[in-house]
């Protein structure tokens, strides 16, 4: 049986900020959203965001996650290096000192040193993702898709090794600021042209050493020679990136296929989903949202639940 609210996890980025309310079983009894991300917040910045959005939730412990924790955002949490499980990534976290309306901790995002690379929130949707199937904490290839796709690898339950790959912002760019998106529909089609899609993935896979640097320009060329409508070509470029991603992949592994959980958005995934099929994975598993159960964990971890049930705000030592 419940034992009654005991947290506020918040999932705050670049673009949206969500929040979760706990109750003492781990239990998301309410959750908000709002386009409040580290770039745009609403008046009396991170404060006034935080306020509002918790506005009637019990002023309890919080902990934050994501961008909140940058050079940008409200505290800057520094990195905790690999390898790292929900214990050292908690260990890490840092109380905000000028939060007065909750016992606010951020939690740190996760570098590599070489080459060297870094994530913030991707950790917590991965941390969750292993406490609700324990089975992937042996050895799981997780891929989170976005802006910047992340390949992450745990093996006994730590996060050992992660790549970015820029594959969202590169897909913007050469969409709206190249020659590519020229002469192209002013709305992209409702609907996901699968095939033309796929066309793009094979055309990445038999890339080989070239890579798809020597095929970007295929995609002009295709247009104007009428093998693809304009409205097909945001699918095509966008197998074509995401084929990079699995054909560097491939090489990184050795050409190996480990098995793959794809963490993200709905029709994101099915996108990644359908490329590993051509990349000869086995039907991937698919989360759609771990950050709140990756909160409740590293709360958890840190010993804030129970500073939580005891009404104490005194922190975790770090």
């Amino acid at each position: 049986m419940s034992t009654g609210v005991r947290l506020i996890g918040l999932d705050w980025g670049t673009s949206s900020l969500r929040a979760y309310l706990y109750d003492g079983d781990g239990k998301v009894m309410a959750s908000r959203q709002q386009a409040w991300g580290i770039r745009q917040l609403p008046e009396g910045g991170f404060v006034g965001a935080l306020q509002a959005i918790t506005a009637d939730w019990p002023a309890c412990v919080a902990v934050a996650a994501g961008m909140v924790g940058s050079r940008q955002g409200w505290r800057e949490v520094p990195y905790v290096a690999l390898p790292a499980d929900a214990a050292s990534i908690a260990h890490g976290m840092l109380r905000v000192d000028d939060c007065s309306s909750h016992a606010l901790w951020i939690a740190p995002g996760l570098q590599r040193h070489q080459p060297a690379d870094v994530m913030r929130g991707e950790e917590t949707q991965i941390i969750g993702a292993l406490a609700r199937q324990p089975l992937y904490q042996a050895n799981m290839r997780f891929v989170l898709p976005g802006t910047h796709s992340k390949w992450a690898t745990v093996i006994d339950g730590r996060i050992v090794a992660f790549d970015t790959v820029m594959t969202g912002e590169m897909y913007a760019l050469l969409i709206k600021h190249s020659i590519l998106g020229a002469g192209l529909p002013a709305e992209p089609p409702a609907a996901f042209a699968s095939e033309t899609f796929v066309r793009g993935v094979l055309a990445a896979r038999d890339s080989g050493a070239e890579g798809i640097f020597s095929r970007l320009f295929s995609t002009r060329a295709l247009m104007l020679a009428g093998e693809l409508a304009p409205a097909q070509v945001p699918d095509f470029l966008s197998g074509l990136l995401i084929g990079e991603e699995f054909r560097i992949a491939r090489l990184r592994g050795g050409g190996s296929v480990s098995p793959l959980c794809l963490i993200g958005e709905a029709s994101l995934c099915e996108r990644y989903a359908l490329a590993a099929h051509h990349f000869s994975y086995a039907p991937p598993a698919v989360i759609d949202d771990a950050a709140a159960q990756g909160l409740w964990q590293l709360a958890s971890a840190a010993g804030l639940l129970a500073q939580a049930k005891l009404h104490s705000f005194s922190g975790v030592t770090t």
